[in-house]
């Protein structure tokens, strides 16, 4: 209750909100997986069983196991070829080991999918997926794709099994209840299965918050869960950008 925090501030037990993923070991059908060296290096490791096949975008390997087996295909798509994205597919099956990592300075976590639920992933956060987990890609709102940070496609997943994401930074879970709302800023977003709107909170004319890239948030509601990243890629390519210059 609001009339119970002093000073307008919760105590330490009484506060419930975003909270870091911690180290994850698990196992799923066919496997088992284990995620070190978190926050910015992390690592996934998995051990496939004998025919075991594994979902992995193209570049994620670091090492394997002489007995895994790799298997390339190339599906095209008039989305991806719009959206940039992946068109080629690598497929590992086991038995075997499997390490693998992003291209980024990142985390990786897992979402298990139970095939009553469909997540949003951008499309540069899918990482791997087990056996029947089923991506697509599909366009979001013409004001959405302008303004949320991930463009006019993202990932659509579905299915049963464990599908692996990665991010920029570290990863952050926020566990929305039924009509709870969350304002998160719009690149840094990396899945979600909660509905939100785009809304402006900054003042002045939509010119000046565009070239100000300040303004325009987006306003998840409950129920659901939302994973953020804590670098904006956008702001860091910038960043890199000017280190670059005043170096040179």
């Amino acid at each position: 209750m609001t009339t119970n925090l002093a000073g307008g501030a919760p105590p330490q037990t009484h506060f419930v909100g975003a909270g870091a993923t911690v180290d994850d070991v698990g196992t799923f059908n066919g496997g088992s997986y284990r995620i070190s060296h978190r926050d910015t290096n992390t690592i996934l490791t998995l051990q496939l069983a004998m025919g075991c096949p594994l979902s992995v975008r193209p570049g994620a390997m670091i090492a394997m196991s002489p007995t895994m087996t790799l298997q390339g295909a190339i599906k095209f798509s008039f989305k991806k070829l719009v959206a940039g994205g992946h068109m080629a597919q690598a497929t590992y099956t086991g038995p075997g080991e499997l390490l693998l990592a992003p291209p980024s300075l990142g985390d990786i976590t897992n979402i298990r999918l139970t095939g009553g639920e469909t997540w949003n992933v951008g499309k540069d956060a899918f990482l791997a997926s087990t056996q029947g987990v089923v991506k697509d890609y599909k366009a979001q709102g013409l004001t959405k794709a302008m303004f949320s940070g991930e463009g006019f496609f993202v990932y659509k997943v579905s299915g049963i099994g464990i599908m692996w994401i990665s991010s920029l930074g570290a990863i952050i879970r926020k566990d929305l209840q039924v009509g709870e709302k969350y304002i998160i800023d719009n690149g840094h977003l990396v899945a979600w299965n909660a509905k939100y709107v785009l809304e402006r909170i900054a003042s002045g004319g939509i010119i000046s918050n565009l070239s100000a890239s300040e303004g325009l948030v987006c306003k998840f509601t409950g129920p659901g869960t939302v994973f953020m990243q804590t670098r904006n890629p956008v702001e860091f390519a910038t960043w890199l950008s000017a280190e670059g210059r005043v170096k040179g």
